[in-house]
């Protein structure tokens, strides 16, 4: 693999798990505990939904024009970006009840929620529609690596190391240090870093 090839598998598995970054500084906030069985789960939800969506980019791939795929590739990343650069906005308006609201938005709105016996520890059963949620950035940068011809395999697994990593780093931090304003940095910054590398891509 190229060092262009390697730095890009790197910033999208930072990219797809900057929110991880944002649930891991409310966990640690409120004081929710995430024991490594739980975060592990969200990895590996992550790294799936990246070499599912990757696999299904490559499969495009070999029907399509290489400068297509890159398009394609640049299109959806970059759309991804552009929306994950605006929830800050979209937050400002209200949600409807729980019951009425989409469960996987509301849970990127609310992390804290997926704690839904209230235990301050979230079980592995919670951790699932946690990871479902936190894995949509995912599939927006596994898609981009199959269709873009980068290594899928490697793209997943930085995708679940980074899911890891930062949940557990971010969620320890700021019980320490209560860092909350860093969670919607978080979010602008994955959406620029999103952007970013579709540009790259293209250039």
């Amino acid at each position: 693999m190229s060092l262009n090839g390697l730095l890009a598998v790197i910033a999208i598995g930072i990219a797809s798990n900057l929110d991880n970054a944002g649930v891991g500084i409310a966990y640690g906030v409120r004081k929710i505990r995430i024991p490594w069985y739980s975060n592990l789960t969200i990895a590996l939800i992550s790294f799936l939904a990246t070499l599912v969506s990757g696999l299904f980019g490559s499969w495009i791939s070999s029907w399509i024009h290489p400068w297509v795929g890159q398009l394609i590739g640049t299109v959806v990343i970059v759309g991804v970006g552009v929306w994950v650069l605006l929830q800050p906005y979209i937050e400002k308006k209200p949600l409807p009840p729980s019951g009425e609201a989409n469960p996987l938005t509301r849970l990127l709105r609310y992390p804290e929620e997926a704690d839904k016996d209230s235990s301050k520890s979230l079980s592995l059963g919670e951790s699932v529609l946690l990871g479902i949620a936190l894995a949509m950035n995912a599939l927006a940068g596994g898609f981009n690596a199959g269709i873009t011809q980068l290594n899928i395999w490697y793209t997943s697994l930085s995708v679940g190391v980074f899911s890891f990593v930062l949940l557990s780093l971010c969620a320890g931090l700021s019980q320490k240090y209560a860092a909350e304003k860093f969670g919607t940095r978080a979010t602008v910054i994955s959406g620029l870093l999103l952007i970013l590398i579709g540009i790259h891509q293209m250039l």
